[in-house]
């Protein structure tokens, strides 16, 4: 049985990770790392995980095949790079680092080592964004994220909540992207709204954000030559064709974390890494995700 690492046990880690990585002890054998012993044995009542180390050192000592990084965002970096260097495949959760010139560096190493680097943009795997994806001849796209009223730093708000949006646009897009124009509106420090538009030959992309917009809402919407579909919090798509607009759900007995795309997006990493097959989310795509975010930072 493959060991598959995690590091960083946090809020992210324990809403949307480690109860699916549970359901998936009979296939890997899950190693932990935490200092907090409590929590350690808190995660081992709950779900039954018996493998728990307190360093970074130690579970690489274990040689699993991979390891998920959950720990902050600053940290990633030197966690990644002694992760590659000892030859272990990292999924990571975005962004990989808020400096470009890391993420490159990062995904330049794990060619080198022949390893697979994945970005969790978890969005990519929710299944009707997943149909989006499958629309041929979109013309126009809108990936759009809504907050109440949400003060966040401009920097923070960007890699933390825009990036989402960034990235759906840039997974729905289907061409080469020719021209990229963007806005954004701050308020003593605070970003208000945030815009990127991305041109190709025969499609635009609206990326949309709104930190103060009356209600917290998720869309994204491809229009083609045949038709117009929304997809509304990951979770209800709208078709529109003439004379006619067909609503659809979700399943009721579906799991949010199907819904959100984060049990595909695990299971397509943890087969990727275990078969040898193409990184689920591809470095390049992800690399321009991340230049797209620091290009809007630095028109700050």
């Amino acid at each position: 049985m493959e060991k598959i690492g995690v590091i960083g046990l946090g809020n992210i880690a324990q809403k949307a990770y480690l109860p699916v990585m549970a359901t998936l002890q009979d296939k890997y054998e899950w190693h932990l790392t935490t200092r907090n012993e409590a929590k350690g044995e808190m995660l081992e009542k709950k779900y039954g995980f018996k493998h728990f180390h307190q360093t970074l050192d130690e579970l690489i000592a274990e040689k699993p095949l991979a390891v998920f990084v959950h720990t902050p965002t600053p940290t990633h970096f030197e966690i990644i790079k002694q992760l590659l260097n000892a030859g272990i495949n990292v999924y990571v959760d975005k962004p990989i680092s808020e400096e470009l010139s890391e993420v490159e560096a990062l995904y330049k190493l794990a060619a080198e080592k022949n390893l697979m680097l994945t970005c969790g943009f978890n969005r990519r795997f929710a299944p009707f964004n997943q149909e989006l994806k499958q629309i041929p001849d979109k013309r126009t796209i809108v990936a759009e994220k809504i907050r109440e009223d949400a003060v966040q730093p401009t920097k923070f708000a960007i890699f933390d909540l825009m990036i989402h949006s960034v990235d759906t646009a840039v997974y729905l897009m289907d061409e080469n992207i020719k021209k990229v124009d963007d806005f954004l509106v701050t308020n003593d420090g605070n970003l208000e709204q945030g815009y990127i538009t991305l041109t190709g030959s025969k499609s635009r992309a609206q990326i949309i954000t709104n930190m103060i917009g009356g209600s917290n809402l998720e869309l994204a919407i491809v229009q083609s030559s045949q038709t117009r579909k929304v997809v509304t919090n990951l979770s209800a798509m709208q078709t529109y064709q003439t004379g006619t607009i067909t609503q659809n759900s979700r399943p009721d007995w579906e799991n949010t974390l199907i819904t959100r795309g984060f049990e595909p997006i695990i299971k397509a990493f943890l087969q990727a890494v275990s078969e040898g097959s193409e990184n689920p989310v591809s470095p390049d795509s992800a690399i321009l995700s991340h230049k797209l975010c620091v290009d809007l930072v630095n028109t700050l």
